[in-house]
């Protein structure tokens, strides 16, 4: 088992106390390869049962899957962004499957509210720009209203079916993300919709049953002959209305899909991004 590796100066010092802690009082956990939890609650913002709960899916994918899905939780990064947080977190405590340490882990840090995926090795290829973004999309709202374990449950299902994906050697990318399902409100417009299109053919079934009645295509039939009598008529130009737009250039630095790569203090090649919640 390899012990959590120093980094200068000590920045995760009081991090592995307290995950020396969390191992002790939840020992029957099942751990990274490394002997690190893939559900590190520094901040202590779920429950016992929640914790239990998550480390157990969380392990059951990554295991099935080759690939850590990590979950941290920080009180504060102390100031560093929390991308290079994230990063450093991941590279320094030995995360990762394989020669490219696959995986891929999510940082909250309740001070500063802020979140940021960091992905790593095949984790890079699985999840894109785009579709990190979906994901991030699809969590926030339990995050901003405080619901972490079904922000970190919905993380773990999400990741899991991307990572199936990408297996495909077609990974969700912004031309192909995952289908919306429609839900109770959609369902509801589609009984409309629906119901609308069966009335319409009704309708016309019974307007077609009309003898009597024929559309004119002219007003000349309401009229009596001879009783309209022009005297002029002219053609008179109003006014013209031109509306000038700039057509927009598609710039060279426009993201073509993929994801964009950075190299973390430690030397290694990390894809990720993050915002406020």
């Amino acid at each position: 088992m390899r012990l959590w590796n120093k980094r200068p100066a000590g920045r995760f010092l009081a991090p592995f106390i307290i995950i020396v802690i969390l191992s002790v009082i939840r020992a029957f956990s099942v751990f990274a390869a490394d002997g690190l939890p893939r559900l590190a609650d520094m901040a202590g913002i779920l429950s016992d049962s929640e914790w239990a709960e998550l480390s157990e899916k969380l392990d059951e994918i990554s295991e099935r899957q080759q690939v850590d899905v990590v979950v941290v939780t920080a009180q504060t990064t102390d100031g560093e962004p929390a991308g290079a947080y994230a990063d450093d977190f991941y590279d320094y405590n030995g995360y990762g499957f394989g020669d490219g340490r696959d995986g891929i882990l999510l940082l909250v840090s309740m001070d500063e509210r802020d979140w940021y995926i960091s992905t790593t090795g095949f984790g890079i290829t699985a999840f894109t720009d785009a579709g990190r973004e979906y994901i991030a999309e699809k969590i926030l709202e339990d995050l901003s209203m405080d619901d972490y374990a079904a922000a970190f449950t919905n993380f773990a299902d999400l990741c899991d079916d991307f990572i199936t994906q990408a297996r495909t050697g077609e990974p969700y990318d912004e031309d192909h993300l995952p289908k919306e399902s429609f839900g109770v409100v959609g369902s509801l417009a589609a009984a409309f919709v629906i119901a609308f299109i069966v009335s319409l053919i009704v309708t016309g079934v019974m307007k077609g049953q009309l003898k009597t009645v024929h559309s004119q295509s002219k007003a000349d039939s309401y009229m009596i002959q001879g009783s309209l009598q022009l005297t002029k008529k002219n053609d008179l130009f109003l006014y013209r209305n031109v509306d000038r737009r700039k057509k927009e250039e598609k710039k060279e630095s426009d993201n073509p899909g993929g994801s964009r790569t950075h190299t973390s203090s430690s030397g290694t090649t990390h894809g990720g991004g993050g915002g406020k919640f």
